[in-house]
């Protein structure tokens, strides 16, 4: 299959299956824009980022955060809001505790980042948090967040991991001294839930995409039991949905954008705020039938991933087709607007060149291989 690229930015597609076993053709777009001074335009960046194929993490894969989730889900119902970065101390200096904030239109999500502090036991068992220590930066990712496992009991009978963040730090059932003291605790925490025991189940806080496995997620995935196994492998189960494809917490998912919304930042760049608007840009999807005929689409903004210490921000554009049999059905798909020269040389059955200049170019090609044969 060909894919014709006419946006400007990165373009790719691949085949989804939905849980009725029907596969689709899935055409993305990603844009990689700039983050700007105050008053100015987001304009395109001069290197566009690349479509991410697969999940990556800030560590080894599974046991530490999620970065990037891959840009080819089949579809997601709403738009993930992600932010990859630091919370930073204004204007660079010191600080024990800083406030984060992140707006997109109406949605805003804002947290308290704190220096790394531990976890201190008494001899009766009297848990309490030292004083955080003052930070320039520190990263907002799962990592950070209240969570993680509590393996440190010998007998492996007693150990727990907190499903809403497993990769976190601070989480701990068992509150013997051996066990706890001195362990980490969270560098983020709700505004309205200060973290002040480690067996609650406090709100995991970061702008990051969420485990696949964890427990937010987990729910939208399906079932997989025997009768799975006997009667629907290898296709997803009937209760799958879509939801599952949402990298983003529920707090972080908008409708589809579509341009002009305001970004807001709170100490997420050493400049203190950050204030911009979206970009508005149209990117339509055209399907091209083998037996003749096209389909159109139009691309939705289905993520937006904020990397403010780059000062660059993506945004992604999804369309797909349902398949009657395989992809061959759609020789081409067209991402973005030609010319009406170009779709007038595709109705005459030519080949379209926007110059006299490509013309030549062309020509020339052709008989150097002439030549060369």
């Amino acid at each position: 299959m060909e894919l014709l690229n006419a946006t400007g930015m990165q373009a790719g597609y691949t085949m989804g299956m939905d849980p009725s076993g029907r596969e689709h053709l899935v055409a993305v777009v990603k844009g990689t824009f700039s983050i700007p001074n105050a008053g100015d335009e987001a304009l395109r960046a001069a290197i566009q980022f690349p479509l991410v194929e697969a999940d990556t993490f800030s560590g080894e894969p599974g046991f530490s955060a999620p970065l990037f989730e891959t840009d080819y889900p089949l579809r997601k119902p709403r738009c993930d809001v992600l932010l990859v970065g630091n919370a930073h101390a204004p204007q660079g200096h010191p600080a024990q505790a800083v406030k984060v904030g992140l707006q997109v239109g109406t949605m805003v999500k804002t947290f308290r980042v704190v220096g790394d502090r531990a976890w201190q036991v008494d001899a009766a068992n009297e848990v309490w948090l030292t004083d955080s220590e003052p930070f320039e930066f520190m990263p907002l990712t799962y990592d950070r967040a209240f969570g993680g496992s509590d393996d440190r009991h010998p007998d492996a009978s007693k150990h727990s991991a907190y499903l809403r963040n497993p990769i976190g730090r601070g989480y701990h059932k068992r509150l013997e001294r051996p066990l706890l003291h001195d362990q980490p605790a969270p560098n983020t925490e709700a505004l309205n839930e200060p973290i002040k025991r480690p067996d609650r189940p406090y709100t995991p806080m970061a702008f990051t995409p969420l485990g696949r496995g964890w427990e937010p997620r987990l729910r939208y995935a399906g079932t997989y039991d025997q009768h799975w196994l006997d009667e629907v492998f290898p296709f997803l189960p009937a209760d799958f949905q879509d939801d599952y494809f949402q990298a983003a917490p529920a707090d972080q998912q908008i409708p589809y954008p579509r341009g002009g919304e305001t970004v807001k930042m709170l100490n997420l760049t050493p400049g203190l705020r950050e204030q911009f608007d979206l970009p508005t840009v149209d990117v339509p999807f055209t399907f091209f039938r083998k037996q003749g005929g096209k389909e159109e689409r139009p691309g939705v903004i289905d993520t937006i991933v904020f990397i403010p210490d780059q000062r660059v921000f993506t945004m992604t554009w999804r369309a797909s087709i349902p398949l009657k049999k395989n992809m061959f059905e759609i020789p081409q798909v067209l991402a973005g607007r030609m010319t009406r020269g170009w779709w007038r040389a595709r109705e005459l059955g030519k080949t379209y060149y926007p110059s006299l200049d490509a013309a030549i170019r062309d020509k020339r090609a052709s008989e150097r291989e002439e030549a060369e044969a």
